[in-house]
């Protein structure tokens, strides 16, 4: 993989880049912040290695520059700021990992695979839009024309599954075995009386119908 390496600490820096190199990556290196950003910004690279106390720009503000510029790219901070704030810090402006120094190589080579093997954060889906609907996947919360709409967890799981197949008929089969984990037809009102009591809070106060029934097949629910 290739990687970004940010450390103002000459040792550091050689060691850890030797390591990297070692374990068959390759490894551009800078000591400052605005190096980092402008390699950061005009190559693309697989992971990026960060510390945070750097001349220029500190870590936290290349990772800012970066995730405003729309660049994914997964982001560790390897850092000596060790207390519970600096990590939450870190991973707030948007580390997918953070470690302390001192560290084991080995670990560092461990995490720096485990990051090499996301995907790219644009392609995960964790908002399903549909019109004024919206569903926040890593919330799990639900609103229509930004009100809140409260759902039990099944209810949540119903809206969530329709909300994938938006403008597609849903058939009970796929209902029962997607939603209720059923690879049979209990051959009682389940869906429906769900179906119902979603439709009550997702089109209650809202003069159009999102979830429609299509006779003879199923459900749609409309953008």
């Amino acid at each position: 993989m290739k990687l970004l390496l940010l450390e103002d600490d000459c040792e550091v820096r050689e060691h850890v880049a030797r390591l990297l190199r070692a374990a068959g990556h390759i490894v551009d290196e800078c000591a400052n912040g605005p190096d980092a950003v402008f390699l950061g910004t005009s190559d693309t690279y697989a992971v990026l290695i960060l510390d945070r106390m750097v001349p220029g720009i500190t870590g936290l503000g290349v990772l800012k520059a970066l995730r405003s510029a729309n660049i994914r790219t997964p982001a560790l901070f390897l850092t000596a700021m060790d207390s519970v704030d600096d990590r939450v810090e870190g991973l707030e402006t948007g580390a997918d990992d953070y470690l302390i120094k001192p560290f084991a190589g080995s670990e560092l080579l461990a995490r720096v695979a485990a990051l090499g093997r996301r995907p790219p954060m644009a392609n995960i889906v964790t908002r399903l839009i549909a019109g004024d609907l919206e569903v926040d996947l890593l919330k799990r919360t639900v609103t229509r024309a930004n009100i809140p709409i409260d759902l039990q967890q099944q209810e949540y799981k119903l809206l969530e599954y329709l909300m994938q197949h938006v403008g597609e008929i849903v058939t009970r089969t796929m209902l029962l075995e997607n939603v209720w984990s059923f690879h049979f037809d209990p051959g009682t009102n389940l869906i429906e009386s769900h179906i119902s009591r979603l439709r009550a809070k997702v089109h209650r106060g809202f003069d159009r119908d999102l979830i429609h029934t299509i006779r003879g097949a199923g459900y749609r629910l409309d953008a």
